[in-house]
């Protein structure tokens, strides 16, 4: 059998073992894809009409097409949380010790945790994206623009998954993996997913314009509503490449550095 053959078949192995573990326990992605889905309600229902005043007051539908792009982003980070735990669970419970005395591909087992995470975060963003729908988003993409934010969305997941996987690896047990991996869902309070740059303190506009959830936030929109990407596109691809090396860089060398 050659290497890549080994390669492929041990990573399979591994993404199954994961989305069973995912489908065994779903309680903790449930809880996790419970807050945007609140936030969606929340800020659509009880804030929407106060805070449309920032997009020029045109009302609560309005708002609703603007909050919803920042919110499956959102969705993402809240998803790879649960992959930071999963990761410190597998370090600290002795079972990756096991997979090392075995004749498995060793990377494997971090691209099973990846790839199950990507393939969580895309149906966590499609049940929170049919929600919207239920409450009156609409949207005037092409195809072509519609391929394009679901290409974005992979990206977007895959970069912060890796970025998950090395906060749980460094993590001494679940609940620090847990906390070291909550700006993932935090970063986007401070972008422009619930309100626009412009209406943001002068002082604080460059920190929320070019950290990495805003460029990635307003191409989405601009894919979806049929609004200007700007710059903003190349910005995202540009964070989400810039992401999934620093995190693949990261994990790896972390997880071989840890004792056989």
């Amino acid at each position: 059998m050659s290497a890549a053959t080994l390669a492929l078949r041990d990573s399979s192995t591994m993404l199954r073992r994961n989305l069973l573990h995912a489908r065994r326990y779903p309680s903790l992605t449930l809880n996790l894809l419970l807050t945007p889905i609140m936030l969606l309600l929340l800020f659509v229902y009880i804030f929407g009409n106060t805070m449309s005043a920032g997009i020029g007051g045109a009302g609560r539908p309005a708002y609703l097409a603007y909050v919803v792009p920042g919110l499956l982003l959102m969705t993402i980070g809240s998803t790879v949380i649960g992959t930071a735990v999963s990761v410190s669970n597998d370090m600290t419970e002795g079972i990756i010790a096991r997979f090392r005395t075995m004749a498995i591909h060793r990377p494997s087992i971090l691209i099973g945790h990846v790839v199950g995470s990507v393939l969580q975060s895309v149906a966590s963003v499609v049940l929170v994206g049919a929600v919207a729908v239920a409450i009156g988003f609409r949207t005037h993409a092409t195809a072509l623009g519609w391929l394009a934010a679901f290409g974005l969305l992979v990206l977007f997941a895959t970069a912060l998954t890796w970025i998950a996987v090395g906060m749980g690896l460094v993590s001494p047990n679940a609940e620090a993996a847990s906390n070291n991996a909550m700006p993932l869902i935090l970063l986007p309070l401070l972008s422009s997913a619930f309100t626009p740059l412009h209406s943001m303190p002068g002082w604080f506009q460059p920190i929320a314009e070019y950290q990495p959830f805003t460029p990635a936030i307003e191409t989405l929109r601009g894919l979806l509503l049929g609004g200007a990407i700007g710059h903003n596109g190349w910005l995202a691809v540009g964070w989400c490449a810039g992401l999934t090396v620093l995190g693949w860089f990261w994990s790896t060398s972390t997880f071989d550095r840890d004792p056989e």
